[in-house]
């Protein structure tokens, strides 16, 4: 591009480069055996909290294997989806590492479902059962979709149990991913039902500091792994107590959050993914191992998406130069 300008990529563009749930796990696995080495930059995230239980954060963060260096300005208010508007929404702005200057601002609603399904099916990787086939899904959204989907990039899903508050919701996520996925997917009336006897399960509901948590110890069976893309919101203490190994994506973050008053009966993570990702730490060593991932959504996530978005575009002509 012309120097002077940047590139600006709406969701429609974003969407249109039409980039692979595989390739999204592949760029992060690479993000992470970098952040296990200790060779990226990303301080803790900071947020401004206008509503009850909704936030708009600052994200940035430097890969410098990937060149990639910006930051994500976004937001979740879970009241939106009452009045039809996304939980999630935001821009990221990349900037050139070498001079500072902005090189594109894109949506960033695609790039936060995809990095998020992809840090789920990366965790599951390390803490899974190899062949686990059997999924449980707690809150029926556009997360929820991102991580099964993931999920069946590395793992031989076959049957699929979905729960939401409201039961219509549930139906038409067990239609779209049977349909979509090729899995046997079943909408049920029942919490329960979507954790005990599976394989993997993951609750992707709306963040809360004040959670009213429904998920008890022993519904998680021996062997299980879960994802908790909703920090501890679905989970009770002993439920969590119960956990052989517990993961996060960054121990600073997990700290950050801690001192901000969310995580109070959480216990301290075993590994992070990046000592995972590295062989730092041990994942999975045993059949009968609960495993848990509490990934909170880094920074750097969305930058090792981010420049795969932005090369992709440039080099396919998308989008919309604008002057600085």
């Amino acid at each position: 591009m012309a120097s002077g300008t940047l590139l600006y990529l709406s969701r429609a563009d974003v969407e249109s480069l039409h980039i692979s749930m595989r390739e999204t796990i592949e760029a992060l696995e690479q993000m992470f055996r970098e952040k296990g080495e200790g060779r990226v930059e990303m301080p803790p995230k900071p947020g401004i909290h206008p509503r009850p239980d909704a936030f708009i954060h600052a994200m940035p963060a430097y890969i410098p294997s990937l060149e990639s260096a910006g930051i994500k300005w976004v937001s979740g208010y879970p009241r939106n989806r009452d009045q039809g508007l996304p939980y999630i929404a935001g821009l990221l702005i990349l900037n050139d590492p070498e001079t500072g200057i902005p090189t594109a601002v894109m949506d960033c609603t695609w790039i936060t479902a995809q990095r998020t399904g992809a840090a789920t099916a990366l965790s599951a990787k390390y803490l899974a059962r190899k062949n686990s086939s059997t999924v449980g899904v707690i809150a029926c959204g556009v997360q929820g979709r991102s991580n099964l989907e993931a999920l069946t990039c590395l793992f031989p899903i076959t049957h699929v149990k979905a729960y939401d508050i409201y039961p219509e919701r549930a139906e038409a996520y067990a239609t779209e991913m049977s349909h979509a996925l090729g899995v046997k997917a079943e909408a049920v009336s029942e919490v329960s039902a979507a954790v005990e006897g599976l394989d993997i399960v993951v609750t992707s509901g709306p963040i809360s500091k004040h959670p009213q948590a429904t998920i008890p110890a022993g519904w998680l069976n021996p062997g299980a792994f879960a994802s908790l893309v909703d920090f501890d919101s679905y989970w009770q203490g002993e439920a969590l107590r119960e956990a052989d190994k517990i993961a996060t994506d960054d121990r600073e973050q997990m700290r950050y959050y801690r001192q901000a008053g969310y995580f109070r009966d959480t216990p301290e993570p075993y590994a992070d993914l990046g000592e995972l990702a590295t062989g730092r730490k041990q994942g999975r060593q045993s059949h009968f191992e609960r495993t848990m991932a509490i990934n909170l959504g880094l920074a750097l996530d969305d930058m090792a998406v981010a420049i795969l978005v932005h090369r992709r575009a440039v080099a396919a002509g998308i989008g919309t130069v604008l002057p600085l």
